[in-house]
């Protein structure tokens, strides 16, 4: 395959007179971690439903492993290997971990008893070894985002989108939860998230695009989109950037003095 994993070609989406995404271009590279950020309400859920096929596009198109999948449904995608997670997570209360991933596993494992020997393959990866005979119900916030996570990866993707997996969790569990979605990639799944968590963003990130009021306005690395002034003004308000240069032009003088 020649190109990007997936293109995101000028895709706008449009409730009514709402803009929710325009004309936004992602690029995502076979094997990376690539991060989606920006601020709340700024548009980048609606982008993963139109990427995932939840939603379809009012404009644009998306193209993955070079195929147009605009117009394809949600099935269609994830059997062509997209998966994603969702910011709310809502398992099957009264089932089992290993049942609830299986529901993923029996995707390309139709056979039962294959499909929960692959759901408790996928658990034990991602850290539910211990709990795949309790109910769902009984699983912590920390443990209800790894079955998220768990559910997505059963169903073998080649790109798996992250809606903030790491949401809810305290610090501990965000370091724990790190090197688990490493792991994935390392595991041949590319991956794209949407994350608020700034420590994930910029450990985890080979490229990071910056959404704001449904337009992109910033690529690159982490370490530049952190420092690009329209970036500091989208998510501290108008004016960030040059207080904050002025701030550090301060600091330095007083350095220096």
């Amino acid at each position: 395959m020649n190109g990007p994993l997936l293109r995101v070609e000028a895709v706008t989406k449009r409730f009514g007179g709402l803009v929710a995404v325009d004309a936004a271009s992602v690029a995502v590279a076979e094997g990376s971690i690539t991060g989606l950020i920006g601020p709340n309400g700024a548009g980048k859920t609606t982008l993963f439903a139109v990427i995932s096929g939840f939603e379809a596009p009012t404009a644009g198109r998306i193209l993955f492993r070079g195929a147009d999948v605009t117009a394809e449904p949600v099935h269609r995608r994830t059997l062509a290997g997209i998966a994603r997670t969702f910011q709310i997570v809502q398992p099957f209360a009264g089932l089992s971990v290993r049942e609830n991933i299986a529901v993923g596993a029996y995707l390309r494992h139709p056979a039962r008893a294959d499909a929960l020997a692959h759901a408790e393959a996928v658990g034990r990866a991602v850290g539910l070894g211990p709990l795949l005979d309790q109910p769902a119900g009984a699983l912590t916030v920390a443990g209800r985002k790894r079955l998220e996570l768990a559910r997505a990866l059963a169903t073998d993707p080649k790109l798996l989108l992250l809606d903030e997996v790491l949401a809810g969790l305290n610090p501990s569990e965000i370091r724990d939860m790190i090197p688990v979605v490493r792991r994935i990639r390392d595991g041949g799944v590319t991956i794209l998230m949407v994350e608020h968590v700034m420590q994930a963003v910029m450990s985890l990130c080979d490229t990071v695009h910056v959404l704001a009021q449904g337009r992109l306005i910033a690529a690159g690395t982490p370490a530049e989109v952190a420092r690009d002034p329209a970036v500091m003004e989208a998510y501290l308000g108008h004016g960030a950037a040059a207080r904050i240069a002025a701030a550090a032009a301060g600091t330095a003088g007083a350095a220096h003095a």
